[in-house]
């Protein structure tokens, strides 16, 4: 697994404080991080892979610090957003899983083994064709999904990957992220997504007010909401 470090690890967007001195160093397979809205737990976990760098303090994947080497460090960790729409810029489905790897210089036949290999693992069979934006709400979120792992990143992180989703969907996308080899950094409101988690950070107001395994963690969680 990656060993990934904050630091000391502040953060503003203008005179608002959103994180402030977050100690931590995840190295479990899978880690949940909740928290209520607006208490910081997304700004934390785009921490991870560059798409916020810190105002103060240094976060590290693998040694790598993020505000210096964003790019090796986003060929590391990929990215799950809540709305795939944000994720989906090529017009169809095999076009849009193909334009993950333009910059992989891989053979186009290595290029389409693996579009194949992601069409059949996240059920989209007979949608290469398909327009990417016309799916379903979960087959979108396969879609994202798809078009992360494809990449073979060596840690995903999904920022409320099931918000949009109804139940059934919602299952199917926490059955892909409990079954993947990669670590798995999820944050969520979702907190039956964490059984059988390793560990789960609890994020309050900027600051780390819980860090324990899912049997203690959400129980503390669920107290403080109370």
């Amino acid at each position: 697994m990656s060993v990934i470090r904050f630091d000391g690890v502040s953060h503003a967007y203008g005179e608002r404080r959103v994180l402030s001195g977050i100690d931590l160093e995840l190295t479990e397979h899978r880690i949940g991080i909740i928290g209520s809205n607006g208490s910081g737990k997304s700004t934390l976990a785009r921490m991870i892979n560059g798409l916020v760098t810190p105002s103060s303090g240094k976060v590290t994947v693998d040694g790598l610090d993020v505000s210096r080497k964003g790019g090796e460090v986003r060929r590391k960790v990929g990215f799950v957003f809540t709305d795939p729409d944000n994720q989906i810029v090529m017009p169809t489905v095999g076009e849009d899983l193909a334009f993950s790897l333009r910059r992989s210089k891989l053979p186009r036949s290595v290029v389409a083994e693996r579009v194949q290999s992601m069409l059949e693992r996240f059920r989209l069979d007979g949608h290469a064709d398909h327009p990417a934006h016309l799916l379903s709400g979960g087959q979108k979120q396969m879609l994202a999904i798809g078009a992360v792992l494809i990449r073979e990143p060596e840690v995903i992180v999904a920022d409320e990957p099931t918000t949009l989703l109804d139940l059934r969907n919602a299952r199917m996308v926490t059955d892909v992220l409990t079954s993947v080899d990669q670590q798995v950094i999820v944050v969520t409101h979702q907190l039956a997504l964490l059984n059988g988690f390793d560990r789960v950070v609890v994020i309050h107001e900027g600051a780390v007010v819980h860090d324990g395994t899912p049997t203690d963690a959400v129980p503390a969680y669920e107290k403080l909401l109370a």
